[in-house]
């Protein structure tokens, strides 16, 4: 393997968004390290993708497993010693298509918040040190519109509780790891790749999980004049 050819991880890499964006990186020489729970469907995924041309390798990453973070990021370190790229791309919606305040039970938050938010910061966390290795770090949080507060704006948008707050947390997250990171050369971000048609919810939507990748993959590439600490979507970055 080329040294100079960037290592990505992506979490949540077996379908949807995450397959996308695991092959458009693969496509642009990245070397592609797709995560995923299920290691029938993420052996499946990595074979597609080798057989599309990209340098791909299944690693066996459930967001809410310690032990197979800690070991996964082992893995990334022994056979490749540092970490280019990660996209927290892995994330849940157990209240399609919606779910009051009112109605939402404590169970439902607190798993939502176990991969959304707290997976998260676990992944990050267990590979902070292999990006921190890199000339250029980059860390890309897929949230979601949901999760800021103007998106509601008084209006009789219907409430997706739970998961709106977790990704209203993960955006705080977002930025405090950029705050930490910023006199380095990594890069922390968070996106939205608008309402795309995935299993997340049921398969509705206005986009295609192709066209929801493209964020992921600016951010995930982007130059060192690029945004840090910021919410972007297509269209440009988003006040907080």
């Amino acid at each position: 393997m080329a040294a100079d050819r960037k290592i990505a991880l992506i979490t949540g890499a077996n379908k949807g968004i995450g397959f996308e964006a695991a092959r458009r990186l693969g496509a642009l020489g990245v070397v592609v390290l797709a995560g995923a729970r299920d290691k029938g469907r993420g052996e499946a995924a990595v074979e597609q993708l080798r057989g599309e041309g990209a340098d791909a390798h299944f690693l066996h990453l459930d967001v809410t497993s310690p032990s197979l973070i800690e070991q996964a990021a082992r893995r990334i370190d022994e056979r490749h010693g540092r970490l280019d790229i990660l996209i927290n791309n892995a994330g849940i919606n157990i209240e399609w298509p919606s779910s009051r305040p009112s109605e939402v039970g404590v169970e439902q938050l607190r798993t939502t918040f176990e991969t959304n938010v707290h997976g998260v910061a676990a992944v990050t966390n267990a590979v902070l040190p292999l990006l921190r290795r890199s000339a250029a770090g980059r860390i890309v949080n897929v949230s979601s519109e949901m999760g800021l507060p103007a998106w509601l704006d008084g209006s009789e948008m219907p409430a997706i509780t739970a998961y709106s707050v977790s990704k209203a947390a993960l955006n705080m997250l977002t930025l405090l790891y950029a705050n930490e990171l910023r006199s380095t050369p990594i890069k922390v971000n968070a996106c939205s790749p608008g309402f795309v048609a995935t299993d997340i919810n049921d398969g509705f939507g206005e986009r295609t999980a192709e066209e929801g990748a493209a964020i992921e993959v600016r951010l995930a590439t982007v130059g060192a004049d690029g945004p840090t600490g910021c919410f972007v979507t297509d269209e440009g970055i988003r006040p907080w």
